[in-house]
């Protein structure tokens, strides 16, 4: 009866480690000044993840992500934000020129992460798990343009990804920010 039980056990246990997806906290990637950000260090955290670009019409959303982000960061809330010139070429800037103007043009004070591109062969291991199922365990999020969002839950698990032309001040990511106040 014992040595059926630790078989069973660890069965459990490699079937556990097998089939364990992966979160958020497993990842790490560079800043926008060259640090690396372990993202393990956003455990209890929501975070609103974007790929941004400085010469796309919607590059105004910048705006109301520091406002978003000044009235809800002190209860858990980070912003990342990946520049990207992958959807028509509007964020041709070097990392120093988009930080500039983040920071010059719309006070930005949520992390800025290094320029990565989102899509193809070289797609940057968070968005290929940001955007696959397979990956994350919950959803396909393919993304389709500047300021496409995704919404990760304090245990590193995406939740939702919602369009670029959804605001960060929508209703949807309100009422995702303001459960368990």
């Amino acid at each position: 009866m014992l040595k059926k039980l630790c078989v069973l056990v660890s069965f459990l246990l490699v079937t556990n480690l097998v089939f364990a997806q992966k979160t958020l906290h497993d990842f790490s990637a560079r800043t926008i000044t060259g640090e690396i950000l372990d993202f393990s260090t956003l455990k209890g955290k929501k975070v609103l993840i974007v790929n941004t670009a400085t010469e796309c019409s919607l590059t105004p959303q910048f705006k109301k992500m520091q406002e978003l982000y000044e009235e809800y960061g002190a209860c858990n809330l980070e912003i990342i934000a990946f520049p990207s010139n992958d959807f028509g070429s509007q964020e041709p800037g070097t990392n120093e020129q988009i930080n500039e103007f983040c920071t010059k043009k719309y006070g930005v004070s949520f992390t800025l992460m290094e320029k990565i591109s989102i899509k193809g062969d070289d797609m940057h291991p968070v968005y290929k798990w940001l955007t696959s199922s397979e990956e994350n365990g919950t959803l396909d999020g393919r993304v389709i343009w500047n300021f496409q969002k995704f919404l990760v839950d304090e245990k590193g698990q995406v939740i939702e990804s919602l369009s670029p032309i959804t605001g960060v001040q929508n209703q949807r990511i309100i009422e995702w920010l303001q459960e368990g106040l």
